[in-house]
Order: structure tokens, then C-alpha cells, then sequence
């Protein structure tokens, strides 16, 4: 039987998300600020994120990693994330979201302060005449990534968490002549120079 997508919004938003624990949130971070400190940074990007994304006109799902019963994103679509690598999450996140009758899907994490809906909305925009969009973070990763069809090439491969994400995607995006735009690069939350002076 065949599914009637005509209702389903052509445009979609993903979020990765952990729900905020105590000692399980940016441990990178937590080596230098403490436990508390990381968790107290974490719940402020989800709060901007949350904030961004509620002003942008786009079908949202929130991806989590172990439960689905995190309150924090009550009245938004959760899905629980699949895959060992993050790559094969994504990869899961976006072949889901496909076969549910989006056309153009973004997936952008919770770590990026200055993540903004224009820059989000802008993502939308340019995959109506590209391939794909993607945001450099300053770390050699990215903060968002986006398509109109799946490209599974782009996550298979990688050397995920490392300074070479990025080069390594766009490296992929080339050797199969994808058009793709990229967006401004932002800063990623890691480590304790990453987090906003009036955060600490």
C-alpha cells in the first residue's frame, strides 16, 4: 500500500540530545569544570537550542539516546537513536525521516552556542538548489548537516570525533559531485574554551 505523503512537511529538523544527567553530559568539559559545572552549561545549550528551534516553521523530532521519556522536550516528536557510531545514527536518524515523506532534513546536535534560526532556516533555503548544506564547526567537525535525498556514503568512513569530519565529508560530497553550501562556521562546545565567558 502506498503512503499518501502530501500531509508530511517538506521540510524537517533533527536534533541529537542526551537527556541532562549528572556525570553523563560533556565529560570532556567536566575534566576541567566539574561534573556540575557541565551539567549546568549543558541544560543552557539545550535551552538555546530549544529556544532556536521553536521559532522555525519545520516538522522537529528530537533524537535521544537511551529513553524516550525526557520531559525537557515534551510536545515535540522523540525517537530514540540507533547505531553504534555516530555516523550510523545519523545515517538512521535521516533514512527514518526520508521513508517518512521529508524532502529536506537537517540535523544539527545540542553543543553549538551560537547556533541561530537564520542559520537554520538558511539551511532549509539552500537545499532547495543543493545537494546538501553543511556547518563547519571550528573543531574540524560540523554543527549541521543537511540533504534533500540520502547520501549514506557521507557516514561511512569517517574518523568521527576527530578535527578531520569535515574535510573527510566534503572529501566524500566532491568524489560523488554533490552540490552542497556551507554555512558559517561556529564554535562547538568540548572543552572549557568553548563555553561563553558569561556561562563559567
Amino acid at each position: 500500500m502506498k503512503t499518501n505523503n502530501s500531509s508530511v512537511a517538506k521540510q524537517a529538523l533533527i536534533i541529537f540530545a542526551r537527556k541532562p544527567e549528572l556525570g553523563k553530559v560533556k565529560t570532556r568539559l567536566a575534566k576541567t569544570v566539574g561534573d556540575k559545572k557541565a551539567l549546568e552549561i549543558y541544560k543552557k545549550l539545550l535551552n538555546h537550542t530549544k529556544s532556536v528551534i521553536s521559532k522555525i516553521d519545520c516538522t522537529k523530532y528530537v533524537f535521544l539516546t537511551k529513553e524516550l521519556n525526557d520531559d525537557f522536550w515534551h510536545g515535540l516528536n522523540t525517537e530514540l537513536q540507533q547505531g553504534e557510531s555516530l555516523g550510523e545514527r545519523m545515517l538512521y536518524a535521516l533514512e527514518l525521516l526520508f521513508k517518512k515523506g521529508h524532502k529536506n532534513v537537517l540535523i544539527i546536535g545540542t553543543d553549538c552556542p551560537s547556533i541561530s534560526e537564520e542559520i537554520i532556516n538558511s539551511g532549509f533555503t539552500h537545499l532547495e538548489n543543493h545537494d546538501a548544506v553543511v556547518g563547519p564547526a571550528q573543531d574540524g567537525g560540523y554543527y549541521l548537516l543537511g540533504m534533500n535525498q540520502l547520501h549514506t556514503s557521507l557516514f561511512e568512513n569517517i574518523s568521527w570525533s576527530s578535527e578531520v569530519v569535515l574535510e573527510q565529508t566534503i572529501e566524500k560530497m566532491n568524489v560523488e559531485n554533490l552540490s552542497y553550501f556551507t554555512l558559517p562556521t561556529l564554535n562547538d562546545v568540548d572543552e572549557e574554551k568553548d563555553v561563553p565567558a558569561d556561562w563559567l
